[in-house]
């Protein structure tokens, strides 16, 4: 198990929050995209709901349509941390993880993370 794996099922982040943040990782969120791929909605209906014409994938939710993906500007800015934006999500969550100080961050972080897709 790697540290953030270790992080993610740490004792002290609520259990709904390390699945969200693990399915997330894994791509196992039912994001439209997903539900096209499982022929559960056509690929017309995969958009992103702001309207941005991207497939809505958790990589384009979370990193970088216009109306979500902003929020992490926003969040590295109270936070202090001055970095490229990452490629992946796991570089994401890597970036904010290892970046941050203090536990009490870090889990107010992945509580984020839960929250903004709720």
């Amino acid at each position: 198990m790697d540290d953030a794996e270790k992080f993610i099922w740490h004792s002290q982040v609520p259990l709904k929050v390390s699945i969200f943040v693990w399915r997330l990782l894994c791509d196992r969120l039912p994001t439209k995209a997903n539900l096209v791929t499982c022929d559960i909605l056509s690929p017309a209906d995969g958009l992103c709901v702001p309207g941005c014409g991207a497939a809505e994938s958790a990589q384009h939710l979370f990193l970088s349509c216009s109306t979500f993906g902003s929020i992490w500007a926003s969040v590295r800015s109270w936070i202090d941390i001055t970095s490229a934006d990452p490629t992946s999500l796991h570089d994401h969550f890597v970036q904010f993880t290892y970046f941050t100080c203090g536990s009490q961050v870090r889990r107010s972080f992945l509580q984020l993370i839960w929250l903004t897709y709720v």
